[in-house]
């Protein structure tokens, strides 16, 4: 208890399966994934130690919220009567879904059914929960409302977040992985991270098509005091190492490379610059 792990990655890394490893609906193609101590699995102890989100959750639309949560996952545990109607009203209060206790969940709206997604994968007081993509349904104030109660949840469980919105991790999250092509890139705690990342950045954009912008980045990359150079678009990130004359090479490789420069700017880096930046290495590796 009182960590929110954040798990990262591009679209197809890994993320979705590695959460349903642990949530023991899905096996490994080797080794053995550990949850709160215990082998994940169909019938492992830790099935009932796990909370589980999914993306889409699904629900049989035909019931109310409160029927949903009190008569069938309240069931699954093995919670008693009086547990179950009271666990449930507690959660529909806690995720904003108490003025809807009674509606058929067929007439919720996206947002909605991920409110009660959450409030089943919290019934059975978890010990560890399992977030996958928990606000990317959500309007802002929802989104809002959502990350606040993750950073709530943290006081009595651990919560392992996987999301592609790399500000919500900077909020919320204490540590974070990183994972590409099913192999984890690395992890630490968020600060950490950041720090051992935070070397001198530019941003360069420029007015060109993003296959010439991508191939001045690849160029700007062998230059010395230069450690990592990424394309998106038309924005080129560059990291750069202790060579202080370095910066200066960079522009006047771009103002040589006869593409209009929109913007030059320096910075630190963020997560979202640390994320692309070892994902980029990974691949290059690969």
């Amino acid at each position: 208890p009182g960590t929110v792990f954040g798990f990262l990655g591009p679209n197809g890394a890994g993320k979705t399966t590695t959460l349903r490893i642990l949530a023991g609906l899905a096996r490994p193609d080797s080794g053995t994934a550990f949850v709160a101590g215990h082998p994940a699995g169909p019938a492992s102890p830790a099935r009932r130690l796990v909370g589980y989100l999914p993306e889409e959750p699904r629900f049989y639309t035909w019931m109310t919220a409160t029927e949903f949560l009190r008569d069938y996952v309240a069931g699954l545990f093995g919670l008693k009567a009086e547990e179950a109607r009271r666990r449930t009203a507690e959660l529909l209060s806690l995720v904003g879904l108490q003025d809807a206790a009674h509606r058929r969940i067929a007439g919720f709206s996206r947002g909605m059914r991920q409110r009660l997604g959450l409030a089943q994968a919290l019934l059975n007081r978890p010990l560890v929960v399992l977030l996958d993509e928990p606000v990317s349904a959500l309007d802002p104030a929802g989104r809002r409302d959502m990350l606040q109660l993750i950073e709530e949840l943290r006081r009595t469980t651990t919560v392992l977040m996987s999301t592609h919105i790399l500000d919500d991790v900077e909020r919320v999250c204490d540590s974070v992985g990183i994972i590409q092509d099913g192999r984890m890139v690395t992890v630490d705690e968020r600060q950490a991270l950041l720090d051992r990342y935070a070397t001198p950045l530019i941003e360069i954009a420029f007015r060109a098509q993003p296959d010439r912008v991508a191939a001045w980045a690849e160029q700007v990359r062998r230059l010395p005091g230069v450690a990592s150079a990424v394309s998106n678009e038309a924005l080129v990130t560059i990291h750069l190492g202790t060579d202080e004359a370095a910066d200066q090479q960079v522009l006047a490789q771009a103002v040589a490379s006869g593409m209009p420069v929109e913007r030059f700017e320096h910075g630190r880096p963020k997560l979202e610059d640390v994320f692309l930046r070892l994902v980029g290495q990974a691949k290059e590796a690969a």
